[in-house]
């Protein structure tokens, strides 16, 4: 096993690099481009790779945890390019039953992230905290999936919001196991849940940025067409 165990870390590391370079750079730079596109599939590719060798190498270990922490970054790459393409079925309530596969997959594990937070708190490990915070995160972006998927979301441009906010996730998490490797001066929990709050404010400023309630469409689409009467 350990023959096999090397290969995908060293390939885990590699992408890993890469999608801290590529994300990084998608984020200060300008968006919507060709380049942001091109930049952006660098960073979807990459994020995959090393989070499906992080499954592998999660089995190896029999470590359920990185397991699921390795799923939660697929399913936030997964949803966050599937938003970009999704909206019409969702407007025509054509939605698909393989629409679902990653929010009802990720509800699972984000239950069992925060049971067995819950069941570590009660023996006093702290890092029962981070459990709970990621499966509470979990569980929020299944709601917003059941709302959105539904046709339920108050914003017109739900699927670039809800892109943003979980191509910035992937980002955080990639952050996140960059300093938990290489950083050995800080308390492990405060390793895993220091980027979730330095980068959250980000997601919620983009959101604000970009959002467009229905309700501001209709009355945008009114008013041009009142100026042109």
């Amino acid at each position: 096993m350990e023959n096999l165990f090397i290969p995908l870390l060293i390939v885990h590391i590699i992408s890993g690099s890469v999608s801290l370079l590529s994300g990084l750079a998608n984020i200060i730079r300008k968006k919507g481009d060709g380049a942001h596109k091109q930049v952006g599939l660098v960073f979807v590719v990459a994020m995959l790779v090393a989070s499906f060798s992080e499954l592998a190498m999660s089995v190896l270990k029999e470590n359920l945890f990185l397991f699921t922490i390795g799923f939660f970054t697929i399913y936030m790459i997964g949803t966050g390019v599937r938003y970009l393409k999704i909206k019409r079925r969702v407007i025509a309530k054509r939605v698909k039953w393989n629409d679902w596969i990653l929010s009802v997959l990720m509800f699972f594990f984000g239950s069992f992230l925060i049971f067995k937070g819950i069941v570590m708190l009660t023996h006093i490990n702290w890092f029962g905290t981070v459990l709970c915070v990621f499966g509470g995160i979990s569980i929020m972006m299944v709601s917003q999936d059941i709302i959105n998927l539904r046709g339920n979301s108050k914003y017109k441009n739900f699927g670039l919001l809800t892109h943003i906010q979980r191509m910035i996730g992937a980002y955080i998490a990639s952050v996140t196991a960059f300093l938990v490797v290489n950083i050995d001066f800080l308390p492990g929990a405060i390793l895993w849940l220091l980027p979730t709050f330095l980068m959250v404010p980000l997601i919620i400023v983009w959101s604000n940025k970009f959002k467009i309630l229905k309700s501001e469409s209709t009355k945008r689409n009114r008013f041009s067409l009142d100026d042109l009467d």
